[in-house]
Protein backbone atom coordinates (compact mmCIF):
# COMPACT_ATOMS: atom_id res chain seq x y z
CA UNK A 1 0.00 0.00 0.00
CA UNK A 2 1.21 3.37 -0.89
CA UNK A 3 2.55 5.40 2.12
CA UNK A 4 0.57 8.82 1.10
CA UNK A 5 -2.66 6.48 1.50
CA UNK A 6 -0.86 5.47 4.59
CA UNK A 7 -0.66 8.75 6.03
CA UNK A 8 -3.81 10.18 4.39
CA UNK A 9 -5.87 7.11 6.49
CA UNK A 10 -4.04 8.47 9.82
CA UNK A 11 -4.77 12.09 9.13
CA UNK A 12 -8.55 11.07 8.64
CA UNK A 13 -9.12 9.03 11.99
CA UNK A 14 -6.78 12.08 13.69
CA UNK A 15 -9.67 14.17 12.25
CA UNK A 16 -12.45 12.25 13.66
CA UNK A 17 -11.27 12.42 16.77
CA UNK A 18 -10.95 15.82 17.34
CA UNK A 19 -14.25 17.13 14.83
CA UNK A 20 -16.49 17.15 17.88
CA UNK A 21 -14.17 19.70 19.66
CA UNK A 22 -13.37 21.70 17.51
CA UNK A 23 -17.27 22.24 16.68
CA UNK A 24 -17.70 22.92 20.21
CA UNK A 25 -14.91 25.41 20.49
CA UNK A 26 -16.24 27.41 17.27
CA UNK A 27 -19.50 27.65 18.52
CA UNK A 28 -18.84 28.78 21.87
CA UNK A 29 -16.11 31.40 20.09
CA UNK A 30 -18.98 32.65 17.55
CA UNK A 31 -21.65 33.11 20.35
CA UNK A 32 -21.48 36.92 21.15
CA UNK A 33 -23.83 36.33 24.00
CA UNK A 34 -20.82 34.68 26.54
CA UNK A 35 -18.96 36.57 27.81
CA UNK A 36 -15.84 37.99 26.11
CA UNK A 37 -12.93 36.62 28.86
CA UNK A 38 -14.82 33.06 28.53
CA UNK A 39 -14.27 33.35 24.59
CA UNK A 40 -10.90 34.32 24.96
CA UNK A 41 -10.30 31.01 27.06
CA UNK A 42 -11.94 28.89 24.41
CA UNK A 43 -9.98 30.81 21.77
CA UNK A 44 -6.58 29.87 23.39
CA UNK A 45 -8.05 26.17 23.58
CA UNK A 46 -9.08 25.86 20.44
CA UNK A 47 -5.16 27.00 19.55
CA UNK A 48 -4.13 24.22 21.58
CA UNK A 49 -5.81 21.62 19.20
CA UNK A 50 -3.81 20.21 16.72
CA UNK A 51 -3.46 22.04 13.39
CA UNK A 52 -3.55 18.67 11.69
CA UNK A 53 -6.52 17.45 12.68
CA UNK A 54 -7.92 20.00 10.87
CA UNK A 55 -10.51 18.73 7.81
CA UNK A 56 -9.34 21.18 5.28
CA UNK A 57 -5.93 19.23 5.77
CA UNK A 58 -7.93 16.03 4.70
CA UNK A 59 -7.14 15.54 0.90
CA UNK A 60 -9.29 13.31 -1.49
CA UNK A 61 -7.69 10.38 -2.81
CA UNK A 62 -8.54 7.14 -4.85
CA UNK A 63 -9.65 4.32 -3.01
CA UNK A 64 -8.29 1.95 -5.45
CA UNK A 65 -4.96 3.65 -6.34
CA UNK A 66 -4.27 6.27 -4.25
CA UNK A 67 -4.17 9.00 -6.46
CA UNK A 68 -4.52 12.28 -5.44
CA UNK A 69 -5.27 13.90 -8.53
CA UNK A 70 -7.87 13.62 -10.41
CA UNK A 71 -10.67 12.03 -8.27
CA UNK A 72 -14.14 12.09 -9.30
CA UNK A 73 -16.18 12.92 -5.69
CA UNK A 74 -19.59 10.86 -6.89
CA UNK A 75 -17.80 7.34 -7.82
CA UNK A 76 -14.64 8.28 -5.07
CA UNK A 77 -12.07 7.01 -7.50
CA UNK A 78 -9.06 9.06 -9.91
CA UNK A 79 -10.12 9.39 -13.58
CA UNK A 80 -8.42 6.97 -14.52
CA UNK A 81 -9.30 4.18 -12.74
CA UNK A 82 -12.98 5.15 -13.21
CA UNK A 83 -12.20 5.13 -16.80
CA UNK A 84 -11.07 1.31 -16.51
CA UNK A 85 -13.90 0.36 -14.22
CA UNK A 86 -16.25 1.97 -17.22
CA UNK A 87 -14.69 -0.23 -20.08
CA UNK A 88 -14.88 -3.30 -17.97
CA UNK A 89 -18.35 -2.95 -17.29
CA UNK A 90 -17.91 -2.93 -13.71
CA UNK A 91 -19.86 0.54 -13.06
CA UNK A 92 -23.48 -0.01 -14.12
CA UNK A 93 -25.23 2.41 -15.64
CA UNK A 94 -22.47 3.86 -17.33
CA UNK A 95 -20.61 3.32 -20.45
CA UNK A 96 -17.42 4.65 -22.20
CA UNK A 97 -18.45 7.11 -25.14
CA UNK A 98 -17.53 6.67 -28.53
CA UNK A 99 -18.21 8.93 -31.73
Amino acid sequence: MNNAVLKDGNLRTLVARSEQQRILYKAILQDRSLPQSLRYEFMLKLNKVSKKSSAVRTKNRCVLSGRGKGVLRAFKCSRIVLRELVSNGEIVGLTKSSW
